[in-house]
């Protein structure tokens, strides 16, 4: 299967692949696949002849570059206009998303926007021998979907984030912030915290704390404690278990032990941890991106095994604690790449159906690092994937939501990483920030967001990403979550 390129109507002799990837019918990416660039032409290869689409980072003038998919094609011999094929998967989205919402109404004069890119994109099928032509019209109609389908995530979030928020929909913990253990003993920082969240998450790296076998160094986590514990705060902690390797101690890497010692060792871990903070800790990441990071190589059922253990061991320790599982990069492209990895939902549905005691999904949303999972998207493709979650029919709490507050250069470079309507700003991120949390915040399952730093900090997997800087002097962000909190418990 192949894909011309065009810019401006013309054959482009450069282009990056940033983010591509394949993937099938059900969403799931194809793995095996070889994509390649030359010549003007995407060559896309694959283990099998089923139809398949095409994800990839996409320039748009005027909107920004967005990771953007085309439909599911069947193969054939004729190259395909990648312009067009774009551009058809956006308003087939739009159509779909407005069935699904049941949102036709409140537009507010945006439909002339809509009907345009419809008829743009007709006149583009209509001269599709014309391929220059034809891929001058598609971009001209993608231009218009964007600006729709944005709008109309955002309106349609608009509207039930006020009814949530007018029938008391929202608790007290529903903005939260992971605390940064570095900063928890200037009471600027522990100002500013307050200021905003009702629930603060402590972050928890088993590496750190069990840097020997058997020997427990709690004194970070008993720092955080201390001082949160005297605040009106809802108190979260995690992830207890992650097997990414920077979060596996050491001497655990190097033992050469099986699952089952694993297992147990992990189990320990947590009941040590849960049972020590189990009365002032309310909610606990049992588990964290076991979909995505497989250290080990674990194998199907051992995952499952794993995730079971780590939830029976917190709900040893502590009876009433909430027990949350941790989802990372919700779309998926991982999959395509990293072994012994699991499709986000074929996990989630895993876990539900296998009866493991939990009571409710976390997932990771960062953007803005030329990463799998994190290069920028757009506000309906956001708002859709959490529609997805809908099914597991589980509470879904989002967490270490993370934007950068100004472009970078390596991997957060806007030009491979992605760019939300001008590169990343204060401005910027602030506005992002403020349609994000309206969307999330607008579906009734979505029980909380949590910020994943309240400062800039070397540590964040996406830098100059705190809403205050590293001097906790307040960014456009965490004035305009200030704005969100008042909005919402002001009523």
């Amino acid at each position: 299967m192949k894909f011309q390129v065009f810019k401006n109507g013309k054959v482009v002799d450069k282009f990056s692949l940033c983010g591509a990837y394949l993937f099938g019918g059900d969403g799931i990416g194809i793995r095996r696949a070889q994509i390649s660039f030359k010549n003007g032409f995407i060559d896309c290869k694959r283990p099998n002849l089923d139809t398949a689409g095409l994800a990839l980072l996409w320039q748009i003038d005027g909107f920004g570059k967005v990771l953007l998919p085309t439909t599911c094609l069947p193969e054939r011999e004729r190259p395909y206009n990648l312009n067009v094929e774009i551009t058809r998967s956006k308003l087939m989205h739009i159509v779909n998303k407005r069935e699904d919402w049941l949102f036709f109404n409140n537009t507010d004069g945006l439909e002339d926007v809509c009907k345009e890119g419809q008829d743009l994109f007709i006149r583009a099928i209509q001269n599709i021998s014309d391929v220059s032509q034809s891929s001058k019209l598609a971009d001209d109609a993608l231009k218009k979907a964007l600006v729709f389908s944005e709008n109309l995530a955002i309106k349609q979030s608009e509207s039930l984030f006020e009814t949530r928020g007018t029938s008391h929909g929202f608790g007290r913990g529903c903005l939260g912030c992971r605390v940064d253990p570095k900063e928890i003993d200037k009471p600027q920082y522990i100002e500013k915290l307050l200021e905003l969240f009702g629930s603060v998450t402590i972050p928890i790296n088993w590496a750190q704390i069990e840097y020997k076998k058997g020997s427990y160094d709690f004194s970070i986590i008993d720092a955080c404690i201390n001082v949160l514990s005297k605040q009106k705060v809802t108190l979260s902690a995690g992830p207890l278990l992650c097997f990414s390797k920077e979060y596996l101690p050491k001497w655990l890497l190097s033992s050469r032990v099986g699952f089952e010692k694993i297992r147990e060792t992990a189990y320990r871990f947590i009941s040590e941890v849960v049972s020590r903070y189990g009365g002032v800790v309310r909610a606990w990441y049992a588990i964290s991106g076991l979909n995505v990071f497989n250290y080990f190589g674990f194998r199907f059922e051992q995952i499952l095994e794993m995730t079971r253990a780590a939830n029976m061991a917190v709900k040893q320790a502590s009876v009433r604690a909430l027990k949350i599982i941790e989802i990372s990069n919700p779309w998926g492209e991982y999959y395509t790449t990293i072994p012994n990895s699991i499709p986000p939902i074929v996990y989630m549905d895993m876990v539900v159906q296998s009866g493991i005691n939990f009571d409710a999904f976390g997932l990771q949303v960062r953007f803005g690092k030329n990463q799998p999972g994190m290069h920028v998207r757009d506000m309906m493709q956001i708002s859709a994937i959490l529609d997805s979650f809908v099914p597991i029919a589980k509470p879904l709490y989002i967490t270490d939501v993370e934007v950068p507050s100004k472009n970078g250069s390596g991997l957060q470079d806007g030009k491979v990483a992605g760019i939300w309507h001008e590169e990343w700003d204060q401005v910027q991120q602030g506005q992002w920030i403020e349609q994000f949390y309206k969307i999330a915040l607008s579906k009734q399952f979505v029980n909380s967001v949590t910020y994943s730093h309240l400062a800039d900090t070397e540590d964040s997997a996406i830098a100059d990403s705190g809403l205050l800087t590293a001097d906790l002097a307040p960014k456009e962000s965490y004035l305009m979550l200030k704005k969100l909190y008042d909005g919402i418990f002001g009523r």
